[in-house]
């Protein structure tokens, strides 16, 4: 691979994640990033999440990662919208851009595993506690992102360990994930380790 170069689909990939899990206004939801796709709404609120995730070796991409996601659907079929999202390899922004049409920008990160990670100008969280499962369990979704007024729905499977975090989150209210701000999660899940396939074969 040259400098900027991204492998081929699907990326195998390994490293740790927290996710965040919002119950947010509908009138507060950001869009899909497919107007193929709706919002899953429970009792006038939409299901956002948050997260950061580190790839880590012997992944084919090792970088930092903060997005945020609504949980929509494809008619009746639940999908992930990937509606804003930052890294700090610009493989795999290019990769992402282009392989899943998943709308990747760069940023700068500070990270200390399973203590803190900030996303300059973006988000933060810290990480007090995990209680983690003793097993892991498997894990399969499909993403849905708009390529040019086209859905284009791609695969992602793997294993995780599970695990529930105490995380404090904080997002600048000016920001791009300013609609969470302030706002408490419903829960915080720790994914350490995961393995995912990202992508089709």
């Amino acid at each position: 691979m040259g400098v900027n170069a991204y492998p081929a689909e699907p990326w195998d990939l390994h490293g740790h994640a927290y996710i965040g899990v919002w119950l947010v206004p509908v009138k507060d939801l950001p869009a899909p990033h497919s107007s193929a796709t709706r919002p899953i709404t429970l009792f006038g609120r939409g299901i956002v999440s948050a997260a950061f995730f580190v790839y880590e070796q012997p992944s084919p991409l090792t970088y930092d990662e903060i997005m945020s996601t609504v949980l929509v659907r494809q008619g009746w079929r639940p999908r992930v919208s990937i509606t804003h999202i930052w890294v700090n390899s610009p493989a795999s922004r290019d990769g992402g851009r282009e392989l899943w049409a998943i709308p990747k920008e760069l940023a700068d990160f500070s990270v200390v595993p399973h203590r803190s990670y900030d996303a300059d100008g973006i988000g933060s969280l810290d990480v007090p506690r995990v209680r983690r499962l003793p097993f892991g369990v498997p894990l399969g979704f499909r993403i849905a992102q708009d390529r040019a007024g086209t859905l284009q729905v791609s695969p992602v499977r793997g294993r995780i360990r599970l695990g529930v975090a105490r995380g404090r989150w904080s997002f600048s209210p000016g920001g791009p994930i300013g609609f969470l701000a302030g706002r408490r999660p419903l829960l915080t899940l720790a994914a350490r380790p995961f393995r995912l396939l990202f992508g089709s074969r």
